[in-house]
Formats: C-alpha cells, sequence, structure tokens
C-alpha cells in the first residue's frame, strides 16, 4: 500500500487515481471535514482514510510498513502570514514523516515548491548547491524552503526521496481551492460568466501588460512522474517539477478562450496590493535534473493541457 497526504486536495486526490490505476492500494489522509473537497475522495475505493491529526498514531500501530508515503498535505495559501500555522503544518508535521520513513526505511515523496525561488533572482536550479541561498516572498514559500533546507541536512534518510518543487500547477480536482486556484480555473469562470477575461496589470517597466509568466504544468503529468520516482528510484534529492518553459498569462487566456471557442476579450486590473510586493513576474523550472535521472516523458503543452481541462472537465464538471 502507499499512503497520500493530501489526498483530499487537488494534486493528492489525482496522484491517488493515477497510482490506483497502476494497480496500488492507497490510504487516504487529509482532514476530510470540509465538504467542498468531499467529491475528490468519496467516490474513490480505497484501503482506508485516516485523519491527519491521528496519523503518526496510525503509522506506529502498523503490523508492517507501507510501500511508499507520497506526503503532499499542507498548508498552501500563499496569502497566509500565520508563521505557526505553517510551522505546525508545513515543518513539523513533514520532520514527523521524514523519520517515520527513515526509521522504518520507507520511501518518501514530498511537496515542496517554486515559491522557494522568490522573485527567481537565484535563478531556478534545483542543484542543492544553491537551495540555502533562496529567498522566498512569502511565509508558505519560507516553510517549503526551511523544509528542504532541514531534509539536506540529515545524515540518516529514507532509503529513497524526492522533494519536488511543484511549478504552476493546473488541472481537474482544484474546484474547492477558491482564490488558491489556478488562473486558468479562474479564467474559465470569468469567461463563461461575462465573456471576458480580466488579467492583472503589470507593476514593472519590464513587463508588458500580460507578459508575467509561468512555468505551468498539467497535474496529470505531475501524478506520471510521481508514479515514475516511485517506480524508479533514481538519486534521492529535491527536483523542480514544471515544463521547463514559460508561457504568458496572455497564452493562457487565448488557450481558454480558444477552447471554449469565442472571441477574446481582454482587459487589465491593479495587482491587490496585498499580494503586488511578493508577486512573481517569471518563473521557469530548470529541468536538467530529472531529465538527467531519466525520465523521458513529453509534458502537455499549454495549449493541449487546457483544451482537456475546459472541455473534459470545467465544462462537463467532472472530478478525476
Amino acid at each position: 500500500m502507499i499512503i497520500v497526504t493530501g489526498a483530499a486536495g487537488f494534486i493528492g486526490s489525482v496522484v491517488t487515481r493515477h497510482l490506483q490505476q497502476l494497480g496500488k492500494e492507497i490510504v487516504l489522509v487529509d482532514d476530510f471535514s470540509p465538504a467542498p473537497k468531499r467529491p475528490n475522495w468519496e467516490q474513490k475505493s480505497v484501503r482506508e482514510r485516516v485523519e491527519r491529526s491521528k496519523l503518526a498514531n496510525w503509522l506506529e500501530q502498523l503490523d508492517e510498513p507501507p510501500e511508499a508515503i507520497v506526503h503532499l498535505g499542507a498548508r498552501t495559501d500563499t496569502a497566509e502570514q500565520n508563521w505557526g500555522l505553517f510551522l505546525r503544518l508545513n515543518l513539523y508535521y513533514s520532520q514527523m514523516i521524514w523519520a517515520y520513513c527513515t526509521q522504518h526505511q520507507v520511501p518518501l515523496v514530498y511537496a515542496s515548491s517554486a515559491a522557494t525561488y522568490g522573485g527567481g533572482e537565484h535563478g531556478f536550479s534545483d542543484d542543492h548547491a544553491g537551495i540555502s541561498q533562496l529567498a522566498p516572498l512569502n511565509p508558505y514559500g519560507r516553510s517549503k524552503q526551511e523544509f528542504d533546507q532541514w531534509v539536506l541536512g540529515q545524515t540518516e534518510t529514507p532509503p529513497f526521496f524526492a522533494g519536488l518543487k511543484f511549478f504552476n500547477v493546473y488541472g481537474p480536482n482544484e474546484y474547492h481551492k477558491g482564490r488558491m486556484a489556478s488562473v486558468i480555473f479562474h479564467a474559465f469562470n470569468q469567461i463563461q460568466a461575462t465573456n471576458q477575461m480580466k488579467l492583472f496589470r503589470s507593476h514593472r517597466p519590464d513587463f508588458e501588460d500580460g507578459a508575467q509568466s509561468r512555468d505551468f504544468i498539467y497535474v496529470m503529468d505531475v501524478a506520471k512522474v510521481i508514479g515514475w520516482l516511485l517506480e524508479k528510484q533514481p538519486a534521492s534529492g529535491i527536483y523542480n517539477l514544471g515544463t521547463g518553459q514559460a508561457r504568458t498569462f496572455m497564452d493562457l487566456v487565448r488557450g481558454v478562450f480558444a477552447a471554449l471557442d469565442l472571441e477574446e476579450a481582454i482587459s487589465f486590473i491593479d495587482t491587490p496590493e496585498d499580494i503586488r510586493e511578493t508577486y512573481q513576474y517569471f518563473t521557469e523550472a530548470d529541468m536538467g535534473k530529472l531529465r538527467g535521472a531519466g525520465y523521458t516523458e513529453p509534458f502537455t503543452s499549454l495549449e493541449d493541457g487546457i483544451t482537456e481541462y475546459v472541455q473534459q472537465f470545467l465544462l462537463q464538471q467532472v472530478i478525476y
């Protein structure tokens, strides 16, 4: 069996389905109380559901350790400022899981984040030598950075581990995320309601409006990489997980209009002041390490990913 934490969430629920398709028996771990997340897990046939707060005790009562743990559960709100919350949910909880995997020699894949790269002034390389220099722009990114640094300082480790710096993930099962859902999700809803889309205006002279860029990766590709890592177990370490190609928000919105077969109508509004100072204008994953480890599958293009997401999931209101 494989344990997936954050299994009621966006990436966790998709990874769960993918691993099930690979023939794995899954134990779901999360806070299952939020009603908006119920569709992500209630129809999945799994071995067991374990409440997040009870995981440590549950693990110690197992007769034999799991095949692996995929730790995707975290507080992910980039606007949240409560550092104590991030310490408890993102750092200490992850350290508990690491300790268990080390003691019982269980492979571990865990979620880091491209938010650790901050404004990108040090580039987007996942080379371990440069990780200590990174300066995240918000407490969420800082919590992920502190765990990555803690991991790299450990002398005792699981038999295999991979920390994945997710870039901008989009796709089905993010319906509950509200403000923190992908721009594609928000664009779809806004265009459906108004037949137009408003993007954040650039507040930097070196970027035109709509030219702010991200490395957008389809969640189905994320699930495939995690399945591959668990099977192949290449060199342990921290890996970027994007496509390696930054695309503009203008490209993204045009893709949504095309998927809906609608004429483009795009305008601009000011970036909200509470995120303006910590807003990333460019991210692009250096994917050399994962490719060098042997992962050869192509990543879904932004246009193809948007088309599938919009037409097969959003329009149909389908859960994966």
